[in-house]
């Protein structure tokens, strides 16, 4: 299957929810897609404008898309045109942070025309969406495994800016392929060392040290080799808002990184929290994430998946923990799609191996990059 084009009839989908998902699995496989009753029952209907700035961004980074939207905002149609890529801004909505956005991105990039270089402007760490940290430490290095690496592969936090008042400032850099390699990712090994970063803008640069004593105080009990990074920036780069947090990750002896994350209270919204606490806490979630295991965490899941079913002709194995919701409905879009099935195999729990694991095979659909110019 041949990515771009205007191949079949319209994928038909009803309600706001997956948007993203949809359109950027439309990019992809080149079908057109209806939207229709979006919000359509809710006293504030149709599109909100984090999702419309989502689609200015797919306008952006395509060459002659259509996308037509009606009065209410409660049906979208979308007619996916060739994914160009070059140099791209936009300036991400408020509402959620570029992570949103930069999943999206991710998912495109390697099957542009040209390298995708992105900078995209808005609130880095938020605590709906996996932040530009989390997914530079996680994310990337998945990329990797699928031959999607090279020296354009950057993710780089120019300015942080936090819930509400934004003002942070990501590029991201990615080369593209024509083909993506089937990968075997069955044991993800043991833990080897964890690594992360708090950072703090606006407010005492000790709160980042704070935060950091208290994540060794409960991983130090279980290993030896652990490195946060502070990051406190001043000025023009600490965006608009006050605001902190800890991004951790745990990398594994084959090559497989965990994450974890946690970020303060917006300004103005719910009760302060302790810097103390919120090392804590985030040090839990990443013991948890450990335990439920696997060879991707599960932000990163359907990342994983995709690039499995693009891939060459050829057999795909990845273990994983247990299925998110988001990856479940991920995986039922795919089929719509591309007509990809995944074979699920439960794998009980070992002994002291943490939760319940799903194996999770498939045979690539062979999807080429026939707009990438040949150099």
């Amino acid at each position: 299957m041949a990515g771009g084009g205007g191949g079949g009839r319209a994928v038909r989908w009803e309600g706001a929810a997956y948007l993203r998902m949809r359109l950027s699995l439309a990019a992809l496989s080149g079908r057109a897609v209806r939207i229709t009753g979006i919000r359509s029952q809710e006293l504030n209907p149709g599109l909100q404008d984090y999702e419309a700035s989502f689609i200015r961004l797919m306008d952006k980074i395509t060459n002659g898309s259509r996308i037509e939207i009606n009065e209410t905002g409660t049906t979208l149609y979308y007619q996916p045109g060739l994914l160009h890529g070059g140099r791209i801004e936009h300036d991400c909505h408020p509402q959620r942070s570029i992570g949103y956005y930069l999943e999206a991105l991710l998912y495109l990039a390697p099957f542009m025309k040209r390298p995708l270089k992105a900078t995209l402007r808005g609130i880095t760490n938020d605590q709906m969406d996996p932040s530009v940290d989390t997914l530079k430490m996680t994310a990337l290095p998945l990329m990797k495994r699928f031959g999607i690496d090279g020296e354009g592969l950057e993710l780089k936090v120019v300015r942080r800016g936090m819930a509400p008042g934004g003002g942070g400032e990501v590029m991201f850099s990615c080369p593209v392929r024509r083909f993506l390699k089937p990968i075997q990712l069955t044991d993800p090994g043991k833990i080897k060392r964890i690594r992360g970063i708090a950072y703090s803008v606006r407010v005492s640069p000790q709160i980042a040290n704070r935060i950091v004593d208290s994540a060794r105080s409960i991983l130090n009990k279980f290993l030896p080799d652990i490195y946060i990074y502070t990051d406190h920036m001043k000025g023009a780069y600490s965006g608009k808002s006050p605001g902190f947090g800890l991004s951790l990750v745990a990398e594994t002896i084959n090559g497989t990184f965990l994450s974890a994350e946690l970020v303060s209270n917006p300004q103005g919204q719910g009760s302060p929290v302790l810097p103390e606490d919120l090392g804590k806490n985030c040090a839990k979630l990443l013991l948890e994430e450990v335990y439920r295991g696997g060879c991707v965490d599960s932000i990163n899941q359907s990342l994983a998946l995709l690039c499995m079913a693009l891939g060459q002709q050829d057999v795909s194995k990845i273990q994983i923990g247990s299925l998110s919701p988001y990856t479940i409905e991920f995986l039922r879009h795919l089929k719509s799609y591309f007509q990809i099935i995944f074979k699920i195999e439960a794998q009980p729990m070992e002994e002291r191996k943490g939760g319940d694991k799903v194996l999770m095979t498939c045979i690539g659909v062979g999807f080429s990059n026939i707009s990438k110019t040949v150099t």
